[in-house]
């Protein structure tokens, strides 16, 4: 599952979440070379990370100054003469600026390796948060929108007229069309919602919580997993919280009270501070929407979504519950079982309870006893080079793409690569991107796609070229042992490196409408589709070679893994519903104990208690990085994402060209353009169905009532 990928912000600058973009025209930019690349595309990558400190503040000043006096332009047109020349041309110049600048300031926060360059990113992304504010509040440049669109020109594109009315529902959504006290207090209030969010995000990047344990203490533990860790003088580990290495551990640890300490600590990350922001901004939200006319702040965000409000989704939640939780239950029973049947082995003592510690311990059993994978076995054939050629190809040869990677790039640490990718047929350079693969000190900690240049026609008429990001925190080769993925890594990279080719495939005019800015519950679509490929025979393949040996993958344990796919679906789409249902709760009430929730929740959902002193929440960074009121987009998206797969790709072939080219020009290309419903209508040829999602968690001739999709319903408002 990937996290965060986009943020709206209330001003109508679609800000920095976790899939953002960016474009800048700098001098003195480092010559680059391309391997195949010809000399029409050299020298077009033109962000820099080397900004000092001092260069990030005063860039950050000067960014504004110059959006500033655009937006002013705009404000002075006498309303009787707004035509789209003085007004939404130089609004959308004006956003293409501001994106093409703004993440040269804000991304270095998750990537840098020096702190103090993250803490002067972090302060630049306060700075230009308080002036996204400050733009959407112009009520001057709103009424001249409004007067354009009352002229009703005829002669705009039909994405031209769509961005006028984006606008100007943003500016209604930001209160313009209200009181000037209202737009006051819904000032103040936006100023420190976007401050709070951003210090929650920090403290969960900066966090460095060590844990020692000794060799008994990590019994179970693969030899690759104790030769990736650091030991101290008197022979102890160093075990961090990052993914890789707290997930082995808590899948593979045999000792109950190892994975006891580790799952406490990783639930207790930033816990004082940032339950005590989580809630404020809980609050604040409530209230700001409240003022907006708004019954909650779910309904307030989802007026944007395809769901539309928070009674859509509630019902999807609640049918899609009733038919996971006999099956949950059934596997919680048997992971209860092989707990016992452990305990018996191991002269252990049992409690006749599952704990939070137990849960990924015991699913990844199941996944060895009742399907026989072998996860020790599985790993060895996964070296992370081997992984990323394979991604590689697959993605070129389905979407008719070819990248090339660009030798001593300039590039924010020694480890990230970048590439350029052109299209196959035409040889035309279409966009660039990072990876960005390993964890360190202060990096973005989970995995996730970072725009950074839109794709988007400029002032003069030319397309820019999209530049994007993945990061991610897959275990660093050591001396000794390359770097070896686990398949859920596997499965990651290939979904985040889906959201790259929406980022560079998109074809829109506005920045505004480049690549992922598309409505929240879709955003996830086209990259879990593209999950499924990590679970056929023919991609994994291609990704896969023993990294000792260079041998293939046995049939038998290809075939093992791939029927595996359904082992645990009823407890983890379970957690999803939770957590989506918990974030429901949290954002239709005006304030929340967010510890008391989680808790209620994981045992009445999941029925698996939350650990005494712990809070996840406060660790929960989807809240405050876009997606609150709407983690429910993940499994809402996936309903659609099977349907995509298996009606065309799964009936056509998985690695078809034809198909993969519809694929991106229908759905990829569109970016934000077009309504995700009808992308989804185009591609499809009919009206979406749930059947595909039910059959891959192996729930056959289940469907979920057609009520629940395209909603069309009024937001919920007022009492």
């Amino acid at each position: 599952m990937s996290f965060l990928r986009v943020a709206a912000s209330r001003s109508g600058f679609r800000v920095f979440g976790f899939c953002s973009r960016l474009r800048m025209t700098l001098q003195n930019t480092p010559d680059i070379s391309a391997k195949g690349c010809s000399s029409s595309c050299e020298n077009r990558s033109e962000l820099r990370w080397d900004l000092r400190p001092e260069q990030i503040r005063q860039r950050t000043e000067k960014l504004m100054q110059r959006i500033k006096h655009a937006y002013d332009s705009v404000a002075v047109v006498d309303v009787e003469k707004v035509c789209y020349e003085n007004t939404l041309q130089v609004l959308a110049e004006a956003k293409l600026d501001y994106a093409a600048s703004r993440h040269m300031l804000d991304f270095p926060q998750y990537v840098s390796p020096c702190k103090d360059v993250r803490s002067a990113s972090t302060e630049a992304n306060k700075r230009l948060s308080e002036f996204d504010v400050e733009m959407s509040m112009r009520s001057d440049v709103f009424h001249r929108l409004v007067a354009l669109q009352e002229r009703r020109c005829t002669d705009l594109f039909p994405e031209s007229r769509r961005f006028l009315e984006r606008l100007i529902k943003l500016g209604r959504r930001n209160g313009l069309h209200l009181s000037a006290d209202v737009q006051k207090e819904i000032k103040k209030l936006s100023k420190r919602i976007s401050e709070l969010s951003i210090d929650f995000n920090r403290n969960v990047n900066e966090e460095n919580t060590v844990l020692m344990f000794s060799a008994e203490e990590l019994d179970g533990l693969a030899e690759s997993y104790l030769n990736s860790l650091e030991r101290t003088e008197d022979g102890r580990y160093r075990v961090t919280l990052a993914y890789p290495h707290y997930f082995p551990l808590m899948k593979r640890c045999h000792v109950p009270e190892t994975r006891r300490k580790m799952e406490a600590a990783f639930h207790s990350r930033c816990k004082e501070v940032n339950t005590e922001i989580l809630e404020q901004l809980i609050e604040l939200r409530a209230k700001a929407a409240k003022l907006l006319g708004f019954s909650s702040h779910a309904n307030y965000v989802l007026e944007m979504n395809m769901a539309k409000n928070s009674s859509s989704v509630s019902r999807f939640l609640d049918e899609l519950y009733e038919k996971l939780k006999p099956v949950g239950q059934k596997e919680r029973q048997y992971l209860l079982s092989l707990k016992q049947a452990e305990c018996q082995r191991r002269g252990l003592d049992f409690d006749g309870r599952l704990h939070a510690w137990d849960l990924l311990y015991y699913m990844n059993q199941v996944e060895q006893v009742k399907f026989a994978v072998d996860k020790d076995k599985l790993i060895e054939y996964f070296p992370l080079e081997v992984v990323t050629e394979g991604l590689l190809g697959i993605y070129q040869d389905l979407l008719g793409l070819r990248f090339h990677q660009i030798q001593n790039p300039h590039v924010w640490h020694e480890s990230v690569k970048l590439y350029t990718v052109l299209n196959s047929t035409t040889g035309e350079e279409i966009g660039r991107f990072y990876l960005d693969l390993h964890p360190r000190e202060g990096k973005y900690g989970h995995a996730a796609c970072f725009g950074l240049q839109p794709g988007c026609l400029g002032p003069d008429g030319k397309r820019t070229i999209p530049v994007a990001a993945m990061v991610a925190n897959f275990t660093k080769p050591s001396r000794n042992w390359p770097s070896l993925l686990q398949h859920h890594e596997v499965e990651t990279f290939f979904h985040e490196f889906g959201h790259v080719m929406h980022e560079l495939c998109s074809r829109t005019r506005y920045a505004e409408f480049s690549g992922t800015l598309v409505e929240t519950d879709f955003v996830e679509v086209p990259s879990q589709m593209l999950e499924n490929w990590v679970w056929e025979k023919e991609p994994l393949r291609r990704m896969s070679r023993h990294y000792i040996d260079g041998s293939s993958i046995p049939d038998s344990l290809l075939d093992k893994l791939i029927v595996s796919r359904v082992a645990n679906t009823g407890l983890m789409n379970l957690r999803q519903i939770m957590l989506s249902k918990l974030d429901q709760a949290l954002h239709t009430k005006s304030s929340a104990d967010t510890v008391a929730e989680f808790s209620k929740h994981c045992k009445e959902i999941l029925g698996i208690p939350a650990t005494p002193g712990t809070n996840m929440m406060a660790s929960f960074s989807h809240l405050t990085g876009g997606y609150d009121g709407q983690y429910y987009s993940y499994l809402w998206s996936e309903v659609y994402s099977m349907d995509m797969f298996f009606s065309h790709f799964r009936t056509k072939g998985i690695i078809n060209p034809e198909v993969g080219k519809e694929y991106r020009r229908v759905v990829l290309e569109a970016g934000g353009s077009v309504d995700g419903v009808e992308i989804l209508k185009r591609f499809l040829g009919r009206e979406p169905r749930q059947d595909a999602f039910f059959q891959c968690k192996g729930l056959a001739n289940q469907r979920l009532s057609p009520r629940i999709f395209f909603s069309r319903d009024k937001n919920q408002r007022g009492g």
